[in-house]
């Protein structure tokens, strides 16, 4: 399920971006807990804390990343968790082939499918 459009529009309003947003999906920490929205643009990784009752309100920036840090890899099996910045994140089977995209968009471009108009 994508991140509903006023869930983006209150994190572009939230961290003041001009930029498109590339990505967009929810976390939780490892364990349940603290909710975060990570968002990732085309220079950076922004990932913001959404506290623990709800995943949808932008509180605080947590972190913000170079656009070269790897999300994943996600380990699958009991649930969907990563590593990222010295913690672990557990998030929705429906946002693993999100972070898989993200990443590959920088680290293996060529597992990308190809634009099919690419003149437009």
């Amino acid at each position: 399920m994508p991140v509903p459009r006023p869930v983006r529009d209150r994190c572009r309003e939230f961290l003041g971006l001009d930029t498109d947003i590339r990505y967009i999906f929810p976390a939780l920490t490892a364990g349940g807990g603290t909710g975060f929205l990570f968002v990732v643009t085309d220079d950076q990784i922004t990932v913001i804390s959404t506290g623990a009752v709800g995943r949808a309100d932008p509180k605080s920036v947590w972190g913000s990343y170079p656009r070269g840090t790897r999300i994943g890899p996600v380990e699958t099996g009991a649930g969907a968790v990563f590593e990222f910045a010295n913690a672990w994140f557990e998030v929705d089977d429906e946002y693993v082939p999100v972070i898989n995209a993200a990443d590959a968009e920088v680290f293996d471009r060529d597992s990308l499918p190809r634009d099919p108009l690419p003149d437009l």
